[in-house]
């Protein structure tokens, strides 16, 4: 089934030097954007992560140090990458947890400023787990009855991961052929940020996703004890994370 679209949407993948979303690099970044009118644009780059790829990671997406010696940063590439994406919604596998998450991390080291926050996001493999609960490559066979050749391939998957999202609309007549719909689908809880430390309560204001204060106000919190948000500026939390605490402690100090 052609995607319904109304802008631009790019499905993407990363390869990584591990799976700490505060900490570690991209090594490999693969888009396909698809146009309105189904046209598709590829893009694949092997990136220098500037630290060294551990072999566990090696092991996994088959990416070495030698690999990428000669690659650009991160930094060098993300103007024209932000350029690339600019107006564009997203889909992935497992994208909102991880792959999101990092990609903002990258775009802040680098001081280019991208704003998420009017985009949607499809997570294809929250999709599949409601409806079947399988993995990528279990994914593929199941909807598109073909094997996945080259997984973890950033390319490969990005590719594996698109296709599987129109069988899915092809198989599943309840979903809407819709990218804010099939975004509201597939997301897994209300997060102010990426990696979940920071949630949206019922009535839409900020609260605590984790600690000793989980289910408080962040607002609350702050005026109470503004330690704690000193604490968490010094802590081992994502740079995304704690750009939106810091909007929070500054708005709360107007009140």
């Amino acid at each position: 089934m052609k995607l319904n679209l109304k802008r631009p949407l790019v499905f993407f993948d990363l390869e990584t030097t591990g799976v700490d979303t505060a900490k570690d690099r991209i090594v490999e970044i693969s888009m396909v954007k698809i146009m309105p009118d189904g046209d598709e644009i590829i893009r694949t780059r092997r990136i220098n992560p500037q630290m060294p790829i551990p072999a566990s990671a090696t092991e996994i997406h088959g990416i070495t140090d030698e690999d990428v010696k000669d690659a650009p940063t991160f930094a060098q590439i993300a103007k024209s990458l932000s350029q690339f994406i600019e107006g564009c919604d997203f889909g992935g596998f497992n994208s909102n947890r991880f792959d999101l998450p990092v990609l903002v991390e990258e775009f802040l080291r680098a001081g280019v400023d991208v704003d998420f926050k009017k985009r949607k996001f499809i997570d294809v493999q929250n999709i599949f787990h409601k409806m079947e609960q399988r993995t990528l490559v279990a994914a593929y066979k199941f909807y598109c009855d073909k094997d996945l050749t080259n997984a973890h391939s950033a390319e490969a998957d990005t590719y594996a991961t698109y296709e599987v999202l129109k069988a899915q609309l092809d198989r599943y007549p309840e979903l809407q052929n819709d990218v804010a719909a099939l975004a509201e689908f597939s997301t897994r809880g209300e997060a102010a940020d990426y990696a979940g430390r920071i949630l949206y309560n019922d009535k839409g204001e900020e609260v605590f996703g984790f600690g000793k204060y989980k289910g408080r106000r962040v607002a609350d919190v702050f005026a109470e004890e503004a330690s704690y948000y000193s604490w968490m500026m010094n802590g081992d939390f994502p740079l995304y994370t704690k750009k939106l605490i810091t909007e929070i402690y500054l708005r709360s100090k107007k009140c």
